[in-house]
């Protein structure tokens, strides 16, 4: 497991933007943590990253965004998903076997039908260590 810490925002965003330098089409990312720890903020980073240039910002309502940079990326905010039905109407399995990066915001609430090879990201506060405090960990499935 890799852990990074971080006590400020801009630092979230700069660390998440050399994950997705990094990233190649077929990589999974699951994104988790409680509301306002950062995930928006991972996400745009990481989309910088990806040579995305558009405004990046979550797809609650919509479920998925996709965008293009250097690879294709697509963007999942699963909170609002009550049935896996939904993901099928969508098209998820279909999207994440393709030649694309995902990034998937709420991963463990379908974690079902998340792929043994996904790496999962954990972002959490510690208000001890400063309101901006964040600790990122990436790892495999929990």
């Amino acid at each position: 497991m890799e852990i990074w810490e971080s006590g400020r925002e801009e630092e979230s965003f700069q660390l998440a933007k050399k994950l997705g330098e990094k990233a190649k089409k077929g990589e999974i990312y699951c994104l988790e943590g409680e509301l306002g720890t950062g995930k928006t903020v991972f996400a745009k980073g990481f989309a910088k990253g990806l040579g995305i240039e558009e405004i990046v910002d979550s797809p609650t309502f919509t479920i998925v965004k996709e965008y293009q940079g250097r690879e294709k990326l697509y963007h999942f905010d699963v909170y609002r998903i009550e049935d896996i039905e939904e993901l099928q109407e969508i098209g998820f399995s279909e999207m994440i076997s393709v030649d694309a990066v995902c990034l998937i915001e709420w991963a463990s609430r379908i974690e079902e039908e998340i792929p043994e090879n996904a790496k999962w990201i954990t972002i959490e506060k510690d208000l001890e260590k400063g309101f901006n405090y964040r600790r990122i960990c990436m790892g495999e499935r929990k």
